[in-house]
């Protein structure tokens, strides 16, 4: 199939697959006068790559994964590189929850110290309202 094809197929566009292909995460393979030629193997790259950034991967963090389809594997996630990649991520997303879990229990304390402040005095006027 031609990238026009791909694009359409793998809902995306020609110049995000031609970037593909200069990032070499995309096979350049071309017809006899030129054309990108494409196959069902590459758009089943582009969907694996499609999933792993949908989980925050970034599109470097997706090349173990295209290698490992590219190499014969069934699936993009049977390669110890790319299982690799999954244990840095979970390492990544731990320490963003503990961050998150850390920020809400800073707002959380501020709301109740708000309430506290709120019932204790009187009512605050709204300067909008005059």
């Amino acid at each position: 199939m031609r990238i026009g094809e791909l694009a359409a197929r793998a809902g995306t566009t020609t110049r995000t697959l031609r970037y593909y292909e200069s990032r070499g995460l995309l096979p350049a393979r071309r017809t006899g006068n030129g054309y990108r030629t494409y196959d069902e193997d590459d758009l089943r790259l582009l969907e694996q790559i499609r999933v792993l950034q949908d989980f925050g991967f970034d599109l470097e963090e997706t090349r173990p994964f295209v290698e490992c389809l590219r190499s014969g594997h069934p699936e993009g996630d049977s390669c110890p590189a790319s299982l690799a990649v999954y244990r840095r991520k979970l390492t990544e997303l731990d320490a963003l929850i503990g961050q998150l879990n850390s920020v809400r229990e800073q707002v959380g304390a501020q709301l109740v110290r708000a309430e506290a402040a709120l019932e204790g005095g009187p009512e605050p006027r709204c300067e909008l309202t005059g």
